[in-house]
């Protein structure tokens, strides 16, 4: 009997680098927002000003946030029992959810499980996009089992908190 194998993806929201020109940022964002409220797919112009934001150069210093979930990610894969490991972030840097997936799936994973760092209910990366894509993803990729592993289990994230704060008090 052959083993399935498992893919874990760690989502992070994603962050804007130090020095990316701000007009850039507000063209995306402009050309996102009329997107969704048109429920249009991302024109040819949007995906390259997403495409440019997310293969920025970065580093430590330049992007702090993408190390931070770099650094997560490396506390995290150890205890994952050797499932495929990969980080996705949800805007501003790369890889993209869609970009993991591909990745695992062309690694072998044939069971994904996305989990989030955006906790709490109410969030539209997670109780809606992340949702979304998924979707997509599974009819792109239908031989293929997607898990979202969401919502969180708000007693489960307050005891950590309440732990972690233990160590400051």
């Amino acid at each position: 009997m052959s083993h399935l194998k498992k893919g874990i993806i760690l989502v992070g929201h994603g962050g804007i680098p130090k020095g990316y020109p701000a007009d850039q940022v507000s063209k995306l964002k402009r050309l996102e927002a009329q997107r969704r409220a048109a429920g249009q797919p991302m024109s040819a112009e949007e995906l390259e000003l997403d495409t440019r934001i997310r293969t920025w150069p970065r580093t430590p210093e330049t992007d702090p946030y993408q190390a931070g979930l770099e650094a997560l990610g490396a506390q995290m894969k150890p205890m994952v029992n050797g499932s495929l490991f990969a980080l996705a972030y949800n805007e501003f840097c790369g890889p993209t959810l869609e970009q993991a997936v591909t990745d695992l799936i062309q690694q072998g994973a044939q069971s994904i499980t996305v989990v989030s760092t955006m906790f709490t209910p109410g969030g539209s990366h997670s109780e809606y996009e992340i949702p979304e894509e998924m979707e997509e993803l599974r009819k792109q990729h239908p031989d293929v089992s997607l898990h979202y592993a969401w919502p969180f289990n708000l007693k489960q994230v307050s005891t950590m908190l309440v732990d972690h704060i233990s160590q400051f008090s």
